[in-house]
């Protein structure tokens, strides 16, 4: 009897597992675990970044060249009369665009700065899923505050997209990442206020 006793107290002081599996810690890992399932399921599937010389070049006999129209502040939240819908250079809001992809109209008095630091804004309005899954990728890809890449929506381009740097554009009625990349490539982070690249 005395021995059974014992051993009753020896099971009841030893550590119970089942305890601490279903306890705060089995909790904690089996949060982790979902929580990371979800974003691997979720997160953007990457598009390679491809620039191509020989395609590029030829997309770059395309690229528009502006004259520089300067680079100065405005105030907080003032409108500036652009010559262009898609204006690369010129009078600007004290804050950027972030790099990023946007579903909402960006001022383009923000997108303007974003140029300025060597940011390259991308304009879709209703871009093919292919195009769109680039782009987001791309976006991903280069993040950066002085070479990072700004998508944002423009009504009225159907499936064109338009490529700006500091005073230049593309406008590919047809997308082509490669060309595309190109671009990108010779643009990103070489903008006025900070060069990177």
């Amino acid at each position: 009897m005395a021995e059974r006793s014992k051993s009753r107290r020896r099971k009841a002081q030893g550590p119970n597992i089942l305890a601490i599996v279903l306890g705060p810690i089995g909790i904690t890992v089996l949060m982790v675990a979902v929580i990371g399932t979800l974003w691997y399921r979720n997160r953007p599937e990457q598009v390679a970044f491809e620039p191509d010389t020989t395609i590029g070049e030829t997309a770059l006999v395309s690229v528009q060249t502006f004259p520089d129209q300067g680079r100065e502040h405005v105030e907080l939240g003032e409108p500036v009369d652009y010559d262009s819908d898609f204006p690369t250079s010129g009078p600007h809001d004290p804050n950027p665009t972030m790099p990023g992809v946007y579903t909402d109209v960006q001022r383009p008095e923000q997108l303007v700065h974003s140029l300025e630091h060597g940011n390259i804004v991308i304009y879709y309005d209703q871009p093919a899923a292919e195009t769109k899954k680039a782009l987001v990728s791309w976006a991903d890809q280069f993040s950066g505050p002085w070479d990072g890449i700004v998508v944002v929506p423009k009504a009225g381009l159907g499936q064109d997209i338009v490529l700006t740097a500091w005073t230049k554009k593309l406008v590919m009625p047809e997308f082509d990442p490669q060309a595309a990349a190109t671009f990108i490539d010779e643009y990103r982070g070489r903008g006025p206020e900070n060069p990177v690249r």
